[in-house]
């Protein structure tokens, strides 16, 4: 049996373009081309798919993606290494849940008091983040196709700046990613307008974070706010953190290109 791109797109999830795209790289080729030129699927490649969407959840990029895929191993031995890795970060995830939810109680409570935060154990804070890649996978290689395909000058640049950092840079960065969504989150959580200027100097550190990978202009600025709802990953990465938050930033992302970047 067969399926269409159409087909696989519904039941996955995956836009047609990021298929293409895979098959242009040699990770996922079609099983055949159907009389009017459309890609087919079997089988063997829904399976590959997902593999490849596992390890994407986990934080591989394309490259290793394909080395792993690439090397016969077993299948069995790599869904069970890949089902221990989701079942810690399932684990990550519901102590990171609930250190949001704690610091979102605690600031309603002190909002209706007229009060000021009090942290009585600052660590509580930073429970769950340790070892999370979802947001550098994320943010950082989950729009290759999508850059490469609209700036590819800009995709380069990108390229370019992920090879040149250390695995510590690339850790303080997601660690930083992360902890500026939890922010974002506060700010809505605290009823503030997506003008406000305090979200607003957010987005500052937000764009010039942007910047250490490509430097994006209004038109690209707001498309990647979109992509943050529009994707599936991305937007259940923010809802994790508060529900509505994809949008949230989104809406904040508009008046900051209209603002400073147009």
């Amino acid at each position: 049996m067969s399926w269409s791109i159409a087909d696989v797109c519904r039941m996955s999830g995956v836009t047609s373009r990021t298929l293409r795209h895979y098959d242009q790289i040699g990770l996922l080729p079609p099983a055949g081309i159907a009389g009017n030129g459309h890609r087919l699927y079997g089988e063997a490649e829904l399976l590959r798919l997902q593999q490849i969407l596992l390890m994407r959840e986990l934080g591989l990029g394309l490259r290793e993606i394909r080395a792993v895929l690439d090397s016969q191993v077993d299948r069995v031995t790599v869904l069970r290494e890949h089902q221990r890795r989701l079942l810690g970060e399932r684990d990550r995830l519901e102590t990171l849940a609930r250190t949001v939810g704690r610091t979102i109680a605690a600031l309603e409570e002190d909002r209706e008091n007229d009060a000021m935060v009090k942290i009585n154990r600052p660590e509580n804070l930073f429970a769950g983040f340790e070892g999370s890649k979802e947001a550098l996978a994320e943010t950082g290689t989950a729009l290759d196709a999508e850059v490469r395909e609209r700036w590819p000058e800009a995709w380069e640049e990108s390229r370019e700046a992920r090879a040149a950092m250390t695995d510590e840079e690339m850790e303080g960065w997601q660690r930083e990613t992360t902890a500026q969504m939890i922010r974002f989150a506060e700010f809505m959580a605290a009823g503030k307008p997506v003008d406000h200027p305090a979200v607003q100097a957010e987005l500052d550190i937000h764009y010039a974070s942007i910047r250490r990978f490509w430097t994006p202009n209004a038109a690209a600025y707001k498309g990647l706010g979109q992509t943050y709802v529009d994707d599936p990953r991305f937007r259940e990465n923010f809802d994790r953190i508060a529900e509505g938050l994809a949008a949230y930033q989104r809406d904040a992302m508009v008046v900051y290109a209209d603002t400073l970047l147009s």
